[in-house]
């Protein structure tokens, strides 16, 4: 949350502080360091403490958006992975083939085996969950979770840029308040 808009949340312009999609909001650029003090006999400690507060919560933010990057680049070669694999199995379905494979069995004991056409693979959903699909019902759900996934690390992407700039924003206001606050004192 940005420092101007908790500080006062009811002027227009805290109002028209814009959010992401994510509801990050946008920090304002601070031009006129007197107007936004409103004074110039207005201490700026209290200006600057909040500023260091909303730093640290778009840090903060910045941190949880980064792991859900990871946890997104993790999870879409996961997911690629296996559609490629249901696309293998239907393909040999269709050509009425059957697969030869390995599987593990223990860290260095592998068994052989031959897997007949399928009409169905079981996927697992997650929280120890497994269902069986079709196999073009399952194409269908690989390819829209894929999209999804890939659409959510688009968004993630850009917040983390957002956040970047909001950051490098609280930055340069916390300087211009210091340096305004620094010649001020020199000049009494």
């Amino acid at each position: 949350m940005s420092a101007d808009a908790s500080a006062s949340s009811s002027t227009p312009a805290a109002a028209q502080l814009k959010t992401t999609r994510s509801g990050i909001p946008q920090a304002p650029f601070i031009s006129d360091v007197v107007a936004h003090l409103g004074g110039a006999d207005e201490d700026a400690g209290p200006h600057l403490e909040k500023f260091a507060e909303a730093m640290q919560k778009y840090k903060v933010m910045e941190e949880k958006t980064f792991r859900k990057r990871e946890a997104l680049e993790e999870k879409i070669p996961d997911i690629r992975k296996t559609l490629q694999m249901v696309q293998y199995l239907k393909s040999k379905k269709e050509a009425e083939e059957s697969v030869n494979t390995q599987f593990e069995l223990n860290e260095t004991l592998y068994a052989h085996a031959e897997i007949e056409p399928l009409d169905s693979v079981n996927l697992w959903l997650g929280a120890n969950v497994m269902l069986s699909y079709p196999l073009d019902e399952a194409l269908e759900l690989l390819q829209r979770n894929l999209d999804g996934a890939q659409s959510s690390l688009e968004n993630v992407m850009d917040d983390l840029d957002f956040l970047r700039d909001q950051i490098t924003t609280m930055e340069v206001n916390t300087a211009r308040v210091h340096n305004w606050d620094v010649k001020r004192r020199r000049e009494m």
